[in-house]
């Protein structure tokens, strides 16, 4: 069941790669952005986690935090995920526990879409090259804003496999998001 503006986000209690805890509860108060993958190995993947690494210090500067989750073993997210050093946490949610309860679907009609996006190029130009498929290889990424209230500000569901919310989009929401 897909999660809509003005939706309280649904409580959860993962592990990141580093052992610390994490819950929406720790984030009251504060902005904070969902994002949610495929696996480890995927190209796509770790071009958008490039990007967002780039801009992790103006949207911090912004106010917002920023979970990423993987449907890969933590051992390795971190191996092959963590090689980048995001400055945020990285979470392995293998049984996709927390993607079940986000909505987070599966679509082989948007696998097959994304296989032939321009961005597959620009991650494979930037180094990311495909390794090992795991769990659910038509996963489509999903990404939430969420209030200082807990509550979702923005909800985007892929349509394949290439694509995550804009950062333009993310940044013109942080403009007018509500501040605690």
């Amino acid at each position: 069941m897909r999660l809509h503006v003005g939706d309280p986000i649904p409580a959860f209690q993962v592990t990141d790669t580093d052992g610390r805890q994490h819950s929406p509860d720790r984030y009251n108060g504060e902005l904070l952005l969902l994002s949610f993958f495929r696996y480890a190995a995927c190209p796509l993947c770790n071009l958008r986690v490039h990007e967002l690494a780039r801009q992790a210090p103006v949207l911090k500067q912004k106010g917002l935090n920023i979970l990423a989750f993987f449907e890969s073993e933590p051992a390795r997210v971190k191996q092959i995920v963590g090689k980048q050093k995001p400055p945020f946490p990285l979470i392995g949610d293998p049984q996709r526990v927390v993607y079940k309860q986000y909505g987070v679907e599966s679509s082989w009609k948007g696998f097959t879409a994304g296989g032939f996006s321009p961005r597959i190029v620009r991650a494979l130009a930037n180094g990311f090259m495909p390794g090992k498929m795991e769990n659910d290889i038509a996963l489509l990424p999903a990404d939430f804003l969420v209030g200082p209230d807990g509550r979702i500000l923005a909800a985007y569901y892929a349509t394949d496999i290439a694509h995550h919310m804009p950062l333009e989009t993310i940044e013109g929401l942080l403009r007018t998001a509500p501040v605690a």
